[in-house]
């Protein structure tokens, strides 16, 4: 089964990456740089695999650059707080 198969694997996957950013002495604005551009790639090169991540996709196209950053940095924010 892919980590993106399941959200809740997706987010267990992300905070341990985060925590790891963290350890590893990253800033918070560096993780959500990081955490965009994931998005970014997440968005034009994978097909969605649940509905959350279908409707994080649909936010993601609708939104500008700004709005987008604030999406990445609240993916991070949710899965940080797990």
């Amino acid at each position: 089964m892919s980590v993106l198969s399941n959200f809740d694997q997706w987010k267990e996957f992300l905070g341990d990456r985060v925590s790891q950013a963290v350890d590893a002495g990253m800033s918070n604005d560096k993780i959500s740089n990081v955490a965009y551009r994931v998005g970014e790639y997440l968005a034009d090169k994978v097909d969605p695999k649940n509905e959350q991540e279908r409707l994080l996709q649909e936010m993601w196209n609708i939104s500008d650059e700004e709005d987008r950053h604030a999406l990445a940095r609240v993916m991070v924010n949710l899965v940080a707080k797990h």
